[in-house]
């Protein structure tokens, strides 16, 4: 039988070795810019183009970007919306006068004939607002998840470690999104957007919905094989539901990568974010959320700095 739990350091390690190189990009990023990412146009403010053009057409929004390429703009800074099939509103960096009338000629030349219905610049706060709201409503899942964990889970002994696990599980899959961000930041000069926390939060949900499957087999094993130690029957819960952990997960991670491939630039960053926290989710709910709860049963963490004490104190 393959002993999961019996090997949880392993794989307790395998994640501090995924998880602090990108720590390590974050203090980079912070050094050079005083935040951990590079923020995009949805947090630094920039310029909205309202363009109608004057034939309805289906875009491809890929060459609206290169357009703006031609003229030092990455991916990262243009976000391009279609409304309906002879308008576009697109979303950049603050531009100059002149390189805005260069860009909108080179569109002319690429697209077609338009007429500006809008243009303005704007500023920053919108996307401050929706940082912080996230990162409240972040906060208040957590909170509630540990509540309902703890509530679901009462007829077992000690249930309020299930929720604690979960909810340590879920920052290790946040820490990894995050530092993914920051690491492709610095090698890809990608920018954190509003579509990132998007996916930040799904990946929370993902990965505290595969940590609750197995959990619940937990539970249901706890009841069933009384007299077995708990490590082997975490172990044995971990088996029961790999397979069908693994296929659920399979299954997102196919479609994400479609999409990566065939998706087009203007999503890319969006599902590769997706990508590496489902990903991570799936590894977590799996290898740490269930080992950590026979952690906590075997009191490991106490007897690891008693052990160290003691040998402060013979030495």
């Amino acid at each position: 039988m393959l002993n999961i739990v019996g090997k949880r350091y392993w794989y307790f390690a395998i994640s501090l070795l995924v998880i602090i190189p990108g720590l390590i990009a974050m203090g980079i990023t912070w050094s050079q810019t005083g935040l951990p990412f590079k923020l995009a146009i949805d947090f630094t403010g920039g310029t909205i183009l309202e363009l109608k053009f004057a034939k309805a057409q289906t875009f491809k929004t890929d060459e609206v970007v290169r357009v703006f390429g031609d003229f030092g703009l990455s991916a990262n800074d243009v976000h391009v919306q279609p409304s309906g099939t002879d308008t576009l509103i697109i979303r950049t960096k603050e531009l100059t006068t002149d390189a805005k009338v260069n860009i909108e000629n080179a569109l002319r030349t690429s697209i077609g004939e338009f007429t500006e219905q809008r243009a303005e610049s704007v500023g920053p706060a919108v996307g401050a607002e929706v940082a912080e709201r996230a990162g409240f409503a972040a906060a208040i899942a957590a909170i509630g998840i540990l509540l309902y964990i703890t509530y679901a889970f009462r007829r077992v002994p000690q249930p309020f470690r299930y929720g604690v696990c979960a909810i340590v599980a879920m920052l290790h899959d946040v820490l990894v999104v995050l530092g993914a961000a920051a690491i492709f930041g610095l090698a890809l000069g990608w920018e954190v957007d509003s579509l990132f926390l998007t996916a930040l939060l799904t990946v929370i949900g993902f990965s505290v919905h595969d940590t609750i499957v197995v959990f619940d087999r937990i539970r249901e094993n706890t009841s069933r094989l009384r007299g077995i130690e708990f490590e082997t029957v975490v172990n044995h819960s971990i088996l029961q539901t790999l397979d069908r952990s693994i296929n659920t997960q399979l299954t997102v991670l196919f479609t994400l990568a479609a999409l990566i491939l065939f998706g087009g630039v203007t999503v890319r960053q969006f599902v590769v974010t997706l990508f590496i926290g489902i990903l991570s989710g799936a590894y977590s709910s799996i290898f740490n959320a269930a080992p950590l709860l026979v952690v906590w049963e075997n009191g490991e963490i106490g007897k690891f700095f008693r052990r160290n004490k003691t040998r402060q104190a013979t030495a």
